[in-house]
Parts: structure tokens; C-alpha cells; sequence
């Protein structure tokens, strides 16, 4: 895929009678008016998304996109870059945090080395590599225009295999050392905003090591502009081959009406840059938690999402979208049994117009 190829996509938006639809379910079923909240907008919209009001997600997985960063040569990540290789393999073999939670939602775990900066022959573990890691970018930009694209296309094709497998709701996880300062770097330009205001302590730096990550994005967005980029120059140029996958996997719910779930901020990082590729994708989108590093509750209100958890998660890998999944499967407990006013022998609850008092 090319970057002419994606910025030609069209986006269908759901349709409001579907999503209607389902909402006139949840009103006659017998429970206060919307006293579910905004779990029962979360199965309107994933209604609207695939077209019925047999709303079902049993049948989910979380596609984790797994890639190095040149940026950790800056001294901006607490761990090294061996440790991106080491987490994959753990996914793969399901004994990471995200499978252990991923088994109780009985969610699957698709692990995708789509970047890791090393030879990986672990069964189970994707191999869509598209480079050995980005390069530095403080010293040049962190992927070529034909690597970005072909990142993002990436993505798209891993959904269109889930569509063709049946699944029904897609969560987004990714594993790669550095990618809180690449996810903070894209944040910062796209947000309009110093790299003070955005980015966080990722894994755990210490006070010096913050600061040194502030210092580093702002290097970047101001030598290359990145204030008057367009969205794919400034993915190309300060992002990662992670977020370039999880971008394309957002597209990729939009295209093939999937919900996608978005788990922290390198994930809703993504999401915002797949809504400014390829509008209409946040239609598609689901927001799980919000993130402790500074962007993630800016974006999600770009977005005008309204996340669910706000429990200080900074785990990463998809841990607070699977938490979502068995969130949901608790509302559509109560969506899918369909107990009336009638079967409960109450009179049904009206709605009425609201007047400003």
C-alpha cells in the first residue's frame, strides 16, 4: 500500500437507525432509562458498526503490534532494547500480562512482529516485519515514506484476516521499547502542544531521564517542523512502525465494520492518526481506559470518545482493552437476555423531553 493509496480510502459511517434500533431495545428492557450508561452507547454503536441488533462480540482478539525504536539510543527508556524482542516471545508463548487477562475474556493474543530489531523464530509470533526498527529521529526520520505505508497497510491486511475469521470485536495492544517517547513525539505535533504537556514517565524514567525525553521531542518537532506537518509526514518522522501498524488496523475496523478497541495512549496515538488519514475511522473505535501518561485523555477528547476504566493503567500491550471486553460482556449480559417491563409486571419507563431549568 501506498501513501496516495490510503489517503483515497472512504469510510462508510454507520448508520443512525441501526444504532436506533438498539437503543430502542435497551429502553423496553426492564431497568431505569439509560442506567447502564455508557455501556449501553458502547453496544448502540457496535450495533450500528455491524449492522444488527444482535449485537455479539464472543469471537474477539487483541492484535499487538510488536517494534523497535532508534529514539532509546537517546537514553530515553529505562529498559533496553532487548526487552521488546524478549516480551514478543512472552506473548507468543502466552505467558505475558496481556495473555494471562486476554484468557479470561476468552479474548485470542496476535502477536505481530511488525519492527523488533532481531531475528525472531518464535512459533506463534506474526512475522510481518518491515524493518529492523526506525531509525534515530533525532538524526534522520525514523522511517522511509514507503516503510510508513507499507506499516500501516500492514495493519489493514491483519483486520481484513479477522474479518474472513469471523471475529466480531478487535482490541489494539503493542509491545516496543522507546515507543512512550515516539507516541509522546507524534502526540506533541499533531496536539499542537510542548512535549511537557504530553509526555510521561512511560516505564518508569527518572526525573533526568524525563527531562531528557522532553528534550529530545522538542528537538525533533522543531527540527523538522512537525508543527506543520501533515499526519503521515509526522508518523514517517517521529513514530514507530508499532503505531504505524496500529493505525492501520483502526482503518482496517472501519473498512471491514469491526469495532476496535483502543487501550492506552501509544494506541490512541494511533487512533487519532487514523482519524486524520482517513476520516471516519473514530466511528469504529471504542475507548477503554485512560492512560497516566498526559496525551492519552487529550486525545480521546479529540476524538470525543468517552473512556470507561480510569484506573491509572500504563501496562500496555492491550491489558485495559481486554478489560473492556469483559466489561461488555457484563452490559450485553443484560441487553441479550431482554427481561421487559412486562416479563418484570412493572410499567414501562417513558422518556421525556428535558427542559432547562
Amino acid at each position: 500500500m501506498t501513501k496516495e493509496e490510503i489517503g483515497k480510502i472512504q469510510i462508510d459511517v454507520p448508520a443512525q437507525r441501526d444504532y436506533d434500533a438498539v437503543k430502542r431495545i435497551w429502553d423496553e428492557i426492564g431497568k431505569p432509562l439509560d442506567s447502564l450508561g455508557v455501556f449501553e452507547d458502547m453496544v448502540c454503536r457496535i450495533g450500528a458498526i455491524r449492522g444488527t441488533t444482535d449485537v455479539k462480540v464472543s469471537k474477539r482478539a487483541v492484535i499487538a503490534m510488536c517494534a523497535d525504536n532508534g529514539i532509546v539510543a537517546e537514553g530515553v527508556s529505562q529498559s533496553g532494547q532487548e526487552v521488546t524482542a524478549v516480551v514478543a516471545a512472552n506473548m507468543a508463548r502466552g505467558i505475558s500480562s496481556v495473555c494471562k487477562m486476554a484468557d479470561l475474556a476468552c479474548a485470542d493474543v496476535i502477536p505481530v512482529d511488525i519492527g523488533i530489531a532481531a531475528e525472531m523464530n518464535e512459533p506463534g509470533l506474526l512475522n510481518r516485519k518491515v524493518a529492523m526498527g526506525t531509525r534515530n529521529f533525532l538524526k534522520e526520520p525514523a522511517m522511509t515514506e514507503k516503510e510508513c505505508a507499507h506499516a500501516i497497510g500492514t495493519g489493514i491486511e491483519m483486520v481484513e484476516v479477522c474479518s474472513r475469521d469471523g471475529y466480531e470485536l478487535l482490541a489494539t495492544g503493542e509491545m516496543g521499547i522507546g515507543n512512550t517517547t515516539t507516541s509522546s513525539a507524534v502526540a506533541s505535533a499533531l496536539l499542537q502542544c510542548n512535549p511537557q504537556e504530553v509526555a510521561g514517565r512511560g516505564a518508569g524514567l527518572s526525573d533526568q531521564g524525563l527531562r531528557r525525553k522532553y528534550q529530545v521531542i522538542a528537538e525533533a518537532v522543531n527540527k523538522y517542523d512537525l508543527y506543520h506537518a501533515e499526519p503521515f509526514t509526522v508518523l514517517q518522522t517521529v513514530g514507530g512502525l508499532d503505531i504505524a501498524g496500529l493505525a492501520g488496523v483502526f482503518i482496517g475496523g472501519a473498512i471491514y465494520h469491526i469495532p476496535v478497541i483502543i487501550d492506552g495512549v501509544i494506541s490512541a496515538v494511533a487512533a487519532l492518526l487514523a482519524e486524520k488519514l482517513v476520516p471516519g475511522c473514530c466511528k469504529y473505535m471504542l475507548a477503554s481506559h485512560v492512560s497516566r501518561e498526559p496525551a492519552a485523555a487529550r486525545i480521546l477528547n479529540m476524538l470525543g470518545l468517552t473512556p470507561v476504566i480510569h484506573g491509572n493503567l500504563a501496562l500496555g500491550e492491550g491489558t485495559g482493552a481486554v478489560m473492556l471486553m469483559s466489561l461488555l460482556d457484563m452490559a450485553l449480559a443484560v441487553y441479550q437476555d431482554h427481561t421487559t417491563f412486562d416479563d418484570i409486571r412493572v410499567e414501562q419507563y417513558q422518556r421525556f423531553r428535558q427542559e432547562e431549568l
